[in-house]
């Protein structure tokens, strides 16, 4: 599996002769499936154009901080959620400097405060610059503040000069950013994840539905599968692919699904981020309905229970270490606690629907996961891609405790 396949690469380019290698490097993550937008500052668009990273990643170069049209939505900040990784190549000595400093002077220097993603860093200066004492020092902070350094590496350098300094060459850059996303903590490991809406008929033509858009649960099954485990996906009727090495299962109906998880047992974990229908039509009509002149304005449907999927599922005796989602437009945190301990779960996602920014088709989430001891986790709004891989993590810390 790739690892950088859908990843969410900003590649900072400073101002440095090494700006010449972004080029290639933009193409070497691009190979590997990553999506890439570029960040320039002042200085890197001395060495390089513009139009030439526009031009190989397929998105629009962001340069300046203060761009009325970006900064209309927050730009920098958008940009900061949006990142799964934040590459900065080249890095010169006065960029480092100032991310020690926690400068914010620039579009780059201000998504790097801004973003929870990880930050690495590629210096490229003269051999003389990077041994000396200041840069060392600078170096050290970052490394202790979590920032990763690839490289330099020794050669002969642009002033004619041969040492230490240099930055590494494309295709290691883009295999150490693949690096950062290496985590198979979950081998072995059986996941059962539902996702999406259920649709259920009231005739031939027409059913009862809601608004999810399978997005959350589709992130779920890719990052699991990234960590690991062998994935299930058990889903509703949408429009996304399946995520590389999961088998996926499609279904329309409550009742469609729940056999289908059945089959899929036993796993080692449930996830059930699926929007389950609660009710469905009592009789399906077998040929569409049509309007009755005698009943005026109305017409009368009588539903009846579909099964409780999630809490048939947390009620078997191979009962799995067992997620649900709680998706409220009020008293969120009270009503996800009660959902917690009626379904016997181990843990909950709370998702606040109400939110446009965060419910129903949206590219984001944030979330809050409670636990058997109803102590809350938040999860501030990122991409749901993102949210997913933290769930992930934070599902098998907590499996790991359980099993021990």
């Amino acid at each position: 599996m790739q690892r950088l396949y859908r990843k969410r690469v900003i590649l900072g380019v400073g101002g440095g002769i090494a700006a010449y290698k972004s080029a290639e490097l933009v193409r070497r993550l691009r190979d590997q499936g990553a999506d890439v937008r570029v960040v320039m500052t002042k200085g890197g668009r001395e060495f390089i154009t513009p139009l030439t990273l526009q031009a190989l990643s397929g998105n629009p170069v962001h340069l300046d901080l203060l761009d009325p049209a970006a900064e209309a939505a927050m730009g920098h900040i958008e940009l900061a959620r949006w990142a799964d990784l934040v590459l900065i190549a080249p890095a010169t000595a006065d960029l480092m400097a100032r991310l020690v400093q926690g400068v914010a002077d620039d579009l780059l220097t201000t998504l790097v405060l801004a973003t929870d993603a990880p930050v690495a860093v590629a210096p490229a200066m003269n051999q003389a610059m990077w041994g000396d004492a200041a840069t060392q020092a600078n170096a050290i902070a970052l490394q202790k503040r979590g920032i990763r350094l690839f490289g330099p590496a020794a050669g002969s350098q642009a002033c004619g000069d041969v040492g230490m300094g240099r930055m590494l060459e494309a295709e290691e850059l883009a295999q150490r950013a693949a690096d950062c996303f290496e985590s198979r903590a979950l081998d072995g490991v059986r996941m059962l994840i539902t996702a999406g809406p259920t649709q259920e008929n009231i005739d031939p033509v027409r059913y009862i539905t809601n608004h999810s858009s399978g997005k959350m649960g589709f992130a779920l099954a890719e990052a699991a599968a990234e960590a690991g485990a062998q994935v299930t996906l058990v889903t509703g009727p949408v429009h996304l692919p399946t995520p590389d090495r999961v088998n996926r299962i499609d279904v329309v109906s409550a009742r469609d699904m729940l056999a289908a998880c059945e089959a899929s047992m036993p796993c080692d974990v449930l996830i059930a981020s699926a929007a389950v229908a609660d009710y469905r039509p009592e009789v399906i009509a077998p040929h569409k309905l049509k309007k009755d002149p005698t009943s005026g304005d109305g017409l009368l449907l009588q539903l009846v229970r579909n099964p409780d999927i999630l809490a048939t599922l947390a009620q078997r005796p191979d009962r799995p270490f067992s997620v649900g989602f709680a998706a409220e437009t009020e008293n969120l945190i009270e009503y996800a606690a009660r959902k917690l301990q009626s379904k016997n779960l181990d843990l909950i996602v709370a998702n606040d629907v109400a939110n446009p920014n965060i419910g129903f088709n949206s590219e984001d989430n944030a979330c809050s996961v409670i636990d058997r001891e109803l102590h809350e986790t938040r999860f501030p709004q990122t991409s749901k891609a993102k949210i997913a891989r933290q769930l992930i993590d934070f599902i098998r810390e907590r499996l790991t405790r359980h099993q021990d």
